[in-house]
């Protein structure tokens, strides 16, 4: 591992490399935060995906892209004048020290709850006019229904445990079901809303992960469809000629393998 030197020589060689590049590169010269910010979104996703896969370099190697952006957009933002790294880095020291008083001030806190409450509140101080400012409207809609309900218990908005939860989502659950009785689009769609929120808070509840849950079965699908297509051409025949029975055979064999 590096000494905290090294780690500071490092960040300022990339500083200047930074520098540079802007100076005397035709696309480096040429970019905003507008420009920017879909090539963001992606090397994000780029990570969680190396998360996912457990892939420790490349985990090293999508951070660093990260941090490529956070000091591309500062540069940027910098050649006009508005903040530079230093503003950044300042800005982000200042919201942890006082967003931790259990470290930096007097709180007494017994578990990770009372921290979670005192950030809450601490974010209500700072300016925010509800406890769900923070959440990006952009943000994949699990990931936020996840995040809303965690900000929501943070507050102390809870329920008791996970068999209540689980009973609200039975009730979910009859209340969908009688709106596709009725054929009313409108209810089906919210009620199939409030069906998938409740199920995300159960996963929640029971500590599982339902974006990771739901891509594991998005993969373990597309995996067993792609075998069941190679079996059959194997067979020298054609998926698109073959009726549903016939493909079922091939998705159970699919099944059995993966």
């Amino acid at each position: 591992m590096n000494s905290r030197k090294k780690q500071l020589d490092l960040i300022n060689q990339l500083l200047d490399i930074m520098d540079e590049l802007r100076l005397k590169c035709p696309w480096d010269k040429k970019q905003t935060f507008q420009t920017l910010r879909t090539l963001t979104i992606e090397e994000v996703h780029e990570l969680s995906e190396a998360i996912m896969e457990k892939n420790n370099s490349k985990i090293m190697s999508e951070l660093g892209d990260i941090f490529l952006h956070i000091i591309f957009y500062s540069k940027i933002a910098s050649d006009d004048n508005i903040f530079d790294i230093g503003d950044v880095t300042h800005l982000l020291c200042e919201k942890l020290i006082n967003r931790h008083p259990h470290i930096y001030g007097d709180i007494k806190v017994s578990n990770v709850n009372d921290v979670k409450n005192n950030w809450e509140l601490i974010k209500l101080k700072e300016g925010n006019k509800s406890i769900f400012s923070g959440i990006p409207e952009s943000l994949p809609e699990i990931i936020k229904a996840l995040r809303i309900q965690d900000k929501a218990s943070g507050v102390g908005f809870e329920w008791k445990n996970s068999n209540d939860v689980w009973k609200k989502f039975k009730e979910e659950e009859n209340e969908f079901l009688e709106a596709i009785h009725l054929k009313d689009k409108s209810s089906i769609e919210n009620e199939f809303g409030d069906l998938m929120f409740s199920l995300i808070n159960y996963a929640r509840f029971i500590k599982i992960d339902p974006d990771m849950a739901l891509r594991k079965s998005n993969k373990k699908f597309v995996d067993r469809f792609k075998y069941m297509e190679k079996e059959i051409k194997l067979k020298n025949k054609s998926i698109n000629s073959m009726n549903l029975e016939d493909m079922n055979f091939y998705w159970r064999e699919a099944k059995k393998n993966i």
